[in-house]
């Protein structure tokens, strides 16, 4: 009896699991055949399915006002997407249909909220939270964003010297800020204090010196994030409790004081034993919260979360096929596949981020452990199992059979095409790969369609300056 791939998951996960099972022996996500796919566009290609992006806003949604229901909260809870995580208007467009409010980043992240008011994808009433570094160009546009009738808008700033050009700047009305919490972050192997935001000592004495009693500006959100994200560990309930503690002593001296921003940092699932107790966390973060508020006799405030990877992570995938297999010893194995890990998966490399790895077909083929190959020519473009807690483990093939090994990366929907530059000048100018839209209609139906063909020569040569071919 073979020890086949299929019997190594089923094994070893609980699967099927959401979003992945088999069908007539392949894979198939979120019910979608990807040998369909596979053979209606040719590999590689990416493919964003767009239902799930609400799937997991309705999900931190509903997790969240049953936490405030079942612990008599008196705040509002508020989703907000950051757009840095995927610009894509398919994407953003998907999530504003969820009735998300925004965050931004840049300054070109204003055009991008204006682009859609003008087709009326949002309207005035949309809260956007303004972070990032507030260049004279960034701010600019915030505050026109804000005499176009954007009540809601925040500018959260990062450093005590933000203030100083806001003063500078001649506007209608008083312009609406939040205060970022510099926190200690929890590197590798130490911890290292955050360039961005401001050192929790100083800000109480910043907010009563220069911002109490200032006519141009009105404090209305705490703003704190942890970037190794929301976890159930010392460090993190740390940095969170001095945050809480932060906004106790700031809504004692300001009245207009009224939300509690947690940033981003819930997880996404980037392997099949991936657990993570959402409504544990999300009832701890409520119950503190009320517990301090009622312990000092201030009002709860509303509760804010600015989810990027959480949103639309889970909604990518990237699809490969094996082009070659290369035994370079006696115990590795490489397959190489039809496009650049380094190009398509940044993270993946430079982070050495992971991500769910799954065959599309040959589940019933013996497996092995192997190395996985980018065709450009950098010794970095790999992705192998370093991690001995996620071996790569893939299916046997042999070079005879007829149909080739397909491979997926699952949960890419965050931020690989904006690290990558898509549709830009890439490593050994290997091209972006076709982009796909999935989508379902009213009665359940998917459908699919191509957003952007595979780039083209003259189109890298186009940015490069070359003449035409």
């Amino acid at each position: 009896m073979k020890n086949t791939y299929f019997n190594l998951i089923e094994q070893s996960y609980y699967f099927p699991q959401d979003g992945f099972d088999l069908k007539d022996g392949n894979l198939s996500f979120h019910g979608i055949s990807l040998k369909y796919l596979i053979e209606k566009h040719g590999t590689p290609f990416r493919f964003i399915y767009l239902p799930k992006i609400g799937d997991q806003i309705k999900k931190a949604r509903n997790l969240f006002n049953k936490a405030i229901n079942q612990n008599g909260y008196k705040g509002k809870y508020h989703y907000c997407y950051c757009t840095k995580c995927n610009h894509f208007y398919h994407v953003v467009n998907e999530a504003l249909k969820h009735n998300v409010n925004l965050e931004t980043s840049s300054a070109f992240d204003i055009d991008l909220i204006l682009n859609l008011y003008h087709e009326n994808k949002l309207n005035t009433d949309t809260i956007i939270i303004h972070n990032g570094y507030k260049t004279d160009e960034y701010l600019l546009k915030i505050i026109g964003l804000q005499e176009l009738g954007f009540k809601n808008s925040i500018i959260v700033l990062d450093s005590i010297s933000e203030l100083n050009r806001i003063n500078k700047i001649k506007t209608k009305h008083k312009v609406n800020i939040g205060l970022r919490m510099a926190i200690n972050e929890e590197a590798q192997s130490s911890y290292y204090t955050s360039r961005l935001g401001i050192r929790h000592t100083e800000m109480l004495d910043f907010f009563i010196n220069n911002i109490k009693n200032n006519k141009n500006v009105t404090l209305k959100m705490m703003h704190f994030f942890v970037d190794s994200g929301v976890k159930d560990t010392l460090y993190y309930w740390g940095e969170f409790q001095k945050a809480l503690k932060l906004y106790i002593d700031l809504k004692k001296e300001c009245e207009t004081l009224n939300s509690f921003n947690l940033g981003g940092g819930f997880p996404i699932r980037n392997h099949l034993g991936f657990e993570y107790n959402y409504e544990y966390m999300i009832n701890e973060i409520i119950n503190n919260i009320k517990a301090a508020c009622e312990k000092d006799n201030i009002p709860e405030p509303d509760i804010y979360t600015e989810f990027g990877r959480y949103t639309v992570g889970e909604s990518g995938a990237i699809i490969f096929e094996v082009l070659e297999q290369k035994q370079q010893n006696d115990t590795e194995v490489w397959y190489v596949i039809n496009n650049s890990l380094m190009n398509t998966i940044p993270d993946a490399w430079s982070i050495h981020e992971k991500f769910i790895l799954l065959p599309i077909n040959k589940w019933e083929n013996e497996y092995h452990r192997v190395n996985i190959g980018g065709i450009s020519c950098d010794h970095s473009d790999y992705y192998n199992s370093e991690d001995l807690n996620q071996e790569v483990l893939l299916p046997k093939y042999s070079p005879e059979e007829t149909e080739p090994l397909y491979l997926g990366f699952f949960h890419t929907g965050a931020y690989q095409d904006s690290i990558s530059g898509y549709g830009g000048i890439k490593h050994c100018l290997i091209p972006s790969p076709k982009h796909v839209i999935i989508d379902r209609d009213e009665k359940g139906n998917f459908y699919d369609y191509v957003y952007r063909e595979e780039q083209s020569a003259p189109e890298m040569f186009k940015i490069l300056g070359y003449k035409k071919l």
